[in-house]
């Protein structure tokens, strides 16, 4: 049970993943991981409308080594490996994705796989790492 009386979970591994969530939702996820002992990152991705400014936010927002490659492959490593920030767990919280996911959908579909990728290599060493991805109200409704 997290300090906030209500648990989600957050701490399990094994449920950890990427999730599309409402932007509302985010400042409450955000504080029940932090309740939970999670390392946090709130990534601002608005105006993001391409794969250089997209890991650009990244490097800048978690503190990436100088030696970041700005390269998928590099983003892959650096979300996999996170030695120069050790922590039980991790969550991510990537506010305005819409504007990513309206101009490059293919970017922002190897996000979503990096992300899930770098969930389960966690996991497997029984560290959550959790990805929650904002997108508006409407782009649930279009699901439905």
């Amino acid at each position: 049970m997290s300090e906030s009386g209500f648990d989600l979970g957050l701490s399990d591994p094994q449920r950890a993943g990427v999730f599309l969530v409402a932007a509302d939702d985010l400042t409450t996820l955000d504080a029940l991981a932090r309740d939970d002992g999670l390392r946090t990152w709130r990534i601002d991705l608005g105006e993001c409308r391409n794969k250089a400014t997209l890991l650009l936010r990244f490097a800048t927002t978690m503190e990436f080594p100088g030696t970041f490659g700005r390269n998928w492959d590099a983003l892959s490593d650096a979300l996999r490996d996170l030695s120069w920030r050790p922590a039980g767990g991790y969550a991510l919280f990537l506010e305005g994705a819409t504007d990513l996911r309206a101009a490059d959908a293919g970017a922002f579909d190897t996000l979503v796989d990096i992300l899930a990728e770098a969930s389960r290599a966690w996991a497997e060493q029984d560290v959550p790492f959790w990805a929650f991805v904002a997108l508006p109200d409407d782009a649930f409704e279009a699901a439905v």
